[in-house]
């Protein structure tokens, strides 16, 4: 059975993702932990799906049934599990959640000891455990070997104190209006007391968690809310975070959407501009807009690409020593002080710039053109590989010929069809996509 995507072992809960499936990972993924285990301990945490208090049951039974201890945490944002699985000397950490999917969807991430996603190759191994019954038996323990579980409310403190020593002592809020909608997820009460702690006025929207209404309408992948609030209320700026809480939208003075591609060209010229950026790069993937290339380069910085995923990202941004990187999506990875991509971390960065600049954020975020870019996903009903598709090639290279840069895959976290295309000439581009979108529906 193939689990893991892109993001962990992500599905519709009850139909893909079911108690039994989720008991047998949490025991494949022990079996893999106690190799290398030190404490016999393994953080759990997750977002407000209701379907997250049944994966959390069966994730704890399969775990205490190979000798695990367990601590559980809660609704938390999934960079605090990161971080608190390392801070807290844990085997490892697992984060319940679907990310930005709709409620249905839930998910299973996984951080190794130091609070980093694991790789494709510790992946493919812990399937592997789970497709062996026999050796999954055989770890089955007994007696006092059988593990226990606890919960722990007051840890999410040790996460604030990390994210508020990433805003610097000379700085503070007072007099910043920011509108804020924590998508009615993980960070629905973090996010807004930290921004207060600060100084800021926060307008706080969507963030009232009833397990069904998690990224329904609101947050990163809809921030109508925000942009309408921004205007009625004259804030500075506006965030909108995802279900977990690792990605960010920002929304300017005007109600205009700041592109991804904007935040992590202007993040990584106030980073320089502090001394705090090394490596002399910024590591994207190949999502990223070649604006934000030409702009880096204009700055004496080098623009390294890695496949789709912020686990990719962060793979490469180690083998470069690198600090900082992220995807266009608003998925940023400041490296000293999250163990991914993390929304309030990103944000406390750009409120860093904004109140160190006096300038407002529709100039401060936008320091370059970006080239004309179309994105479109199709619904698909299943992922044949894409070189058996016939024809594909041949199209393709029609596009190839006419300067276009194109990106075709498929999203490892939903069933879609992601399409990218990329050149000078914007009424080429709706032509070809329009073209594209044709061949596929007929295609697949």
């Amino acid at each position: 059975m193939k689990l893991f995507g892109t993001d962990g072992v992500r599905g519709y809960a009850g139909k893909f993702l079911t108690a039994q499936v989720t008991l047998k990972v949490a025991m494949a993924a022990g079996i893999y932990f106690k190799k290398y285990s030190k404490s016999r301990r393994i953080l759990v945490g997750k977002d407000t799906r209701k379907s997250g208090y049944m994966i959390e049951n069966s994730l704890v039974s399969g775990l205490t049934a190979v000798g695990y201890d367990v601590i559980q945490t809660g609704p938390i944002p999934t960079p605090a599990v990161a971080f608190l699985t390392q801070n807290m000397r844990c085997d490892a950490g697992i984060m319940i959640s679907a990310s930005h999917n709709d409620y249905h969807d839930n998910g299973i991430k996984l951080f190794d000891s130091n609070g980093d996603k694991f790789s494709s190759d510790i992946e493919k191994e812990i399937e592997k455990i789970y497709n062996d019954d026999e050796k999954i038996a055989k770890y089955q323990v007994f007696d006092e070997d059988i593990g226990s579980s606890r919960r722990i409310d007051g840890v999410i403190g040790r996460y604030i104190v990390q994210l508020k020593n990433s805003f610097p002592l000379k700085c503070n809020l007072s007099g910043t209006r920011i509108v804020l909608d924590t998508a009615n997820g993980a960070a629905y009460k973090v996010a807004p007391m930290i921004l207060e702690e600060l100084g800021a006025e926060v307008i706080t929207i969507n963030n009232s968690p009833n397990g069904l209404n998690i990224n329904d309408n609101c947050g990163a992948l809809h921030p109508d809310g925000v942009i309408k609030m921004v205007k009625e209320t004259r804030a500075d700026i506006g965030f909108a975070l995802d279900g977990d809480a690792d990605r960010l939208v920002v929304i300017d003075e005007r109600g205009s959407v700041v592109d991804g591609d904007h935040l992590i060209g202007s993040l990584a010229l106030f980073l320089k501009s502090t001394n705090a950026l090394k490596g002399k790069g910024v590591v994207t993937t190949v999502m990223s807009n070649k604006g934000l290339e030409g702009f880096l380069e204009t700055n004496q910085l080098k623009l390294h690409r890695s496949d789709v995923g912020d686990k990719n990202v962060l793979e490469l941004m180690k083998e470069k020593n690198i600090n900082f990187g992220g995807e266009e999506s608003g998925h940023i990875i400041l490296h000293d002080y999250a163990k991914t991509g993390d929304g309030l971390a990103t944000a406390l960065q750009v409120l860093s710039y904004f109140i160190q600049s006096n300038e407002k954020i529709s100039t401060l975020l936008r320091p370059f053109d970006l080239s004309p870019q179309i994105t479109t996903n199709l619904n698909i009903s299943h992922k044949p590989p894409l070189k058996d598709i016939k024809g594909l090639g041949e199209v393709l290279q029609k596009i190839e010929a006419k300067n276009i840069r194109h990106l075709i895959r498929y999203s490892g976290t939903e069933n879609k069809l992601r399409l990218l295309l990329e050149s000078n000439n914007k009424t080429q581009l709706t032509k070809e996509m329009e073209a594209l979108e044709i061949f596929f529906k007929k295609a697949l």
